[in-house]
């Protein structure tokens, strides 16, 4: 591994400052004691691609915000990064074995763990965004493997369900990063014994089974979201989307996606976007032309209907914003084909598609839009704009190899990129 150090940054005061990516609960107990429960995963808090962060930078200098440090070593890998307050997280593949790598802030190795067998037939590299709650790491490997890690490095709890629950990788392997909710750890193996399946925090043991649907799993990373009081987790496995209650496992209600996209019984198994939830309404997407779908849950939460529906807004895996009215996201193989899109949240109506080299992922922090197109690998700083796609600044990153498919991450005024073996962190504070 390499490491090259670019600023003379105070990381222990970095480290003391409030951290915007993880979602931060404050519980009461009975007693009346506030017990602090940090959770970091996925596209930052909610894993709604929306990172808390105030005071960055609203343009960038020519050739680009300023580069901290790159770290290489990390392994072949397309997951992101994810960064607590006092360590960055990252797997990747190293010979036929997915690697847990822990930084400290300031890019320097901490430690490393292999914590399972890796995905070795189509794109080898590691998928999974380690989850972590409370000093503790979540992940699954390609192979299946869903394990528990300590902050040290230390596996504490290790089980393969999909040799449990005879889950079936499909054509690109195994993308999923746990759920953390309520003491327990979700996964999807899918098959014919289970669809969901929820593990003991602590111990991993098996808490509930979700109905199986005979649906292969997906590329998804569910949305945990709470509705009349109801934990529920919305997630798309095969031909269906459907929700299962935290609380037992049971399903809440499911829909035929195949059939409102009008391909029954002709299934694309690429479904890869993580939902998007806001005050009781649901956005399904996917690529390869299947239809965006807005979903309105009942009042008590077990049904939903379709609002509306959008053909042009097949994302595919770079992921969807909301920022106010306007979802963000891109086009796949619709019309237009591989654009950058913005869609109204309330009707479903198309705004605007733009060409900007090509599609890819989108997060957003302090009202600001960071797209990382997925061909060539540059990045541009975008304003909100429902009336065109307003480009402020842009760079290109060139370390690294393969496709630019890992989601960037933005923690402490820092913008984290990942490419291939490669990490680096670029200062937009």
């Amino acid at each position: 591994m390499t490491s090259i150090f670019l600023s003379n940054i105070n990381y222990t005061i970095m480290k003391s400052i409030f951290s915007k990516l993880f979602l931060t609960a404050l519980l009461f107990t009975v007693s009346g004691t506030i017990v602090y429960c940090q959770l970091y995963e996925w596209r930052g808090p909610g894993r709604s691609g929306i990172y808390n962060e105030t005071g960055l930078l609203k343009k960038w200098p020519d050739g680009g915000p300023g580069l901290l440090w790159e770290t290489a070593g990390m392994g072949d890998g397309y997951s992101s990064p994810t960064v607590t307050d006092d360590a960055v997280y990252v797997t990747g593949r190293k010979d036929s074995s997915d690697v847990l790598t822990a930084l400290k802030l300031d890019g320097k190795k901490k430690w490393e763990t292999v914590y399972g067998k890796a995905w070795m037939t189509n794109h080898t590299g590691s998928r999974c965004i380690p989850t972590y709650y409370n000093g503790n790491i979540f992940l699954i490997s390609g192979s299946g493997d869903i394990v528990c890690v300590g902050s040290d490095g230390k596996i504490k709890w290790t089980k393969n369900h999909y040799s449990l629950y005879e889950g079936k990788p499909i054509q690109f392997g195994i993308s999923e990063s746990p759920i953390v909710a309520d003491n327990l750890v979700i996964a999807s193996p899918g098959g014919k014994k289970a669809s969901l399946v929820a593990f003991n925090i602590n111990d991993g043991k098996v808490v509930w089974e979700a109905e199986p649907l005979n649906q292969e799993p997906q590329y998804v990373n569910p949305k945990l979201i709470e509705h009349a009081g109801k934990k529920m987790i919305v997630t798309v496995m095969g031909t269906h989307i459907f929700a299962v209650n935290v609380k037992d496992g049971k399903i809440l209600w499911k829909v035929n996606y195949a059939e409102a996209n009008g391909a029954a019984g002709n299934v694309r198994k690429n479904h890869a976007i993580t939902p998007v939830y806001r005050d009781g309404y649901i956005l399904i997407a996917n690529g390869y032309s299947w239809v965006a779908l807005k979903l309105k849950l009942s009042a008590d939460g077990n049904s939903v209907g379709v609002v509306w529906e959008n053909r042009n807004f097949d994302p595919q895996l770079g992921g969807v914003v909301l920022l106010g009215n306007n979802l963000y996201g891109t086009t796949h193989t619709s019309d237009p084909s591989d654009s950058w899109i913005c869609v109204d949240w309330t009707t479903g109506k198309t705004l605007w598609t733009a060409k900007w080299y090509s599609r890819g992922s989108v997060i957003s922090a302090d009202g600001m839009l960071y797209l990382f197109e997925e061909k060539s690998g540059h990045i541009a700083l975008v304003k909100s704009d429902a009336s065109k796609l307003d480009i402020v600044s842009e760079f290109q990153i060139t370390k690294g190899e393969g496709p630019f498919w890992a989601h960037p991450v933005v923690s402490n005024g820092n913008l984290y990129i990942r490419h291939g073996d490669v990490l680096m962190a670029y200062r937009i504070k």
